[in-house]
């Protein structure tokens, strides 16, 4: 949003009496940041990305997740997707259910702080949203896990032990009873509630992927009497089906009923049904999983979808683009399309091909797929760019992420658009300066471009509402500021040069 130029001549006079020190407001129109939601996963199941191991003290788990999102924020990310609830457990204090034993090695622990304040507000302080990432139905990942835990579901006298079922190494909550459903949202809206996050997100995994017997047959999963409860003539496949449509659904809406401005978001498996489109072969996902993610896009049942779009570019029957161009084809209510692109893989025995070539040619693709004002991706993971696998963080700083980014608005979420700052003021301090704001309710971030020198390009920063002063070490050519809302939606933009 820019200012008109009679609201620019009405606003001089009061800006310039806020500004002080060796900078005039200028009439020059500031220009506007890039927009791309640039993310990545932090796992925390089987401690994939953080902790590095369970049972750390507290300091250094705090360190590692630290240096996690400081290596996100120096590649140039604006997003991380924290795993807090792998497995019907917590990595945040809940009265829900038990601390999880990723934390410390035994389930229901407490690591002796909270570690999902802890990384908002670590998170929001380097400029980054924070999306809190849940498993809805999953009780226990593996054969290796605890069976029983006090507090847990898994507990005979958790009142949801009846809805656990078995499956192959895993231990699931029947996605087929109602009770389950309502258990879920329960829990993440007791989330949404109580802490500051900027989306809540759930990956591939509802209904499970197919346990398959020695001779390839597939073990079915065990919901028959949910299904003879509550099927209503439908097939085995539609009602599975419908299921998951309906948790979908009614948890959008409980969570916008709950905050109308916050994101809701899925990562499914990158294929909806082989030949869809015609390239491409692969699980059907429909079938196998019971995940219509198609119609959860074209419904606008989801704010953004990540489809795990981990081939690659060269993969003859999951080409990347091919996959990118089908999937933002099936978004008539322009809702944000933000792939999963495979970091993880790079020059790894599954992929050796992949390099850090492969990857900015993906971020290339879906920029030419996905409309200018909206494109974005989300690695997987946050590890593999920690490792600087064949050189991705100066490929990706030198490259596609020469520009700074802000997050895509979202103009069908409910929240105020900001007006301008109030009481902006800058001071210099010792050879830095000292920017100084005032911000509304409305405003959940605010952009500040720097440019250096008057030929100098353009960077942006972005600081938390509350976050006024902020301090730069010099004192920039020019420099230009503006409030954005809780949905994106961007206040007008002042500008300042130096005298």
């Amino acid at each position: 949003m820019r200012l008109s130029a009679l609201a620019f001549v009405l606003l001089l006079p009061w800006l310039t009496a806020c500004a002080s020190g060796p900078y005039s407001l200028s009439e020059e129109q500031a220009p506007e940041p890039a927009r791309e939601f640039r993310a990545a996963w932090i796992a925390t199941v089987h401690n994939i990305d953080w902790p590095s191991e369970p049972g750390l003290p507290l300091a250094q788990q705090q360190e590692e997740l630290l240096a996690l999102l400081d290596r996100a924020q120096s590649v140039g990310l604006n997003a991380v997707v924290f795993q807090i609830r792998p497995t019907c457990d917590a990595l945040y204090a809940s009265e829900i259910e038990p601390w999880s034993r990723y934390l410390t090695g035994h389930i229901g622990k407490d690591p002796g702080y909270d570690p999902l304040a802890f990384a908002i507000r670590e998170a929001h302080a380097r400029g980054l949203e924070l999306h809190a990432w849940f498993n809805p139905y999953r009780a226990r990942p593996g054969k290796n896990d605890p069976r029983v835990a006090k507090g847990h579901v898994t507990d005979p006298s958790s009142p949801l032990n009846h809805a656990l079922r078995p499956y192959g190494e895993l231990l699931l909550l029947d996605p087929g009873l109602p009770e389950v459903r309502a258990y879920s949202t329960r829990v993440i809206l007791d989330v949404v509630e109580r802490y500051d996050i900027d989306g809540v997100h759930m990956d591939d995994y509802f209904y499970p992927y197919p346990d398959k017997r020695p001779d390839g047959s597939v073990v079915p999963f065990p919901d028959d009497a949910s299904y003879a409860a509550f099927g209503e003539g439908l097939s085995r496949s539609d009602w599975r089906r419908r299921n998951v449509d309906t948790f979908v659904r009614e948890l959008q809406a409980a969570v916008h009923a709950k905050k109308p401005w916050l994101k809701v978001g899925i990562a499914p498996f990158g294929i909806w049904r082989p030949k869809h489109p015609p390239s491409v072969e692969g699980m059907d996902a429909f079938e196998a999983i019971s995940a219509d993610t198609r119609r959860w896009l074209m419904e606008g049942w989801v704010d953004y979808l990540s489809p795990q779009l981990y081939w690659g570019t060269y993969f003859p029957e999951q080409p990347f683009g091919d996959l990118a161009e089908w999937w933002e084809a099936q978004n008539p209510k322009g809702r944000h399309m933000w792939p999963g692109v495979s970091s993880r893989w790079i020059k790894s025995k599954r992929d050796p091909e992949r390099d850090a070539g492969e990857i900015k040619k993906q971020i290339e693709l879906v920029r030419e797929t996905v409309p200018n004002v909206r494109p974005g991706h989300i690695y997987w993971n946050l590890s593999a760019l920690m490792e600087d696998r064949d050189g991705i963080v100066a490929a990706l700083q030198e490259g596609p992420y020469r520009e700074g980014a802000l997050v895509p608005e979202s103009p069908w979420l409910e929240g105020a658009t900001p007006g301008a700052l109030e009481d902006v003021d800058l001071a210099p301090v010792g050879e830095g300066l000292e920017v100084s704001w005032s911000a509304g309710p409305e405003v959940r971030w605010v952009a500040l471009q720097i440019r250096d020198t008057p030929d100098a390009p353009w960077r942006l920063l972005v600081f938390r509402s509350d976050a006024s002063p902020a301090k730069l070490p010099s004192r920039p050519a020019a420099l230009a500021l503006r409030a954005i809302g809780h949905t994106g939606a961007s206040g007008p933009a002042a500008l300042w040069q130096r005298k």
